[in-house]
């Protein structure tokens, strides 16, 4: 089993960045990660996937493209999210996903992936 421990999150002014980190242990192959967010009284959403053995193939969701960067350093094993130009929409407790199985594309579905982390807060004030 793959454990998964976010770190980064923390509070910004609009406009801001933060870079989340997401260590991953245990039994660490795992085709797909990803990060999701989840603000209060709304469901967990697809933030951006990365395929874990073609690190080039990535997918976003249209609300955080060009804003958002993915990108897995599987040496360190360490998953990460770079985001820029934050807005008060991004608030949200930003989890770390990976899932078993071949990466047939990179999923922005929460019923896709089978390991979570327990979430880091990011909170951007206007």
């Amino acid at each position: 089993e793959v454990q998964l421990a976010e770190s980064g999150g923390g509070s910004v002014q609009a406009g801001g960045s933060l870079r989340l980190s997401c260590v991953a242990s245990g039994s660490t192959y795992r085709s797909c990660m990803g990060w999701f967010r989840q603000a209060p009284g709304k469901p967990r959403e697809g933030v951006a996937a990365i395929d874990g053995e073609e690190v080039d193939r990535t997918r976003y969701a249209d609300s955080v493209k060009g804003r958002f960067t993915i990108s897995l350093d599987n040496a360190k094993k360490t998953l990460y999210l770079q985001m820029n130009s934050l807005t008060p929409e991004d608030t949200a407790l930003y989890y770390c996903a990976a899932k078993r199985g071949i990466c047939w594309l990179p999923s922005l579905s929460v019923s896709d992936y089978d390991s979570w982390g327990l979430g880091t807060q990011v909170t951007v004030s206007s």
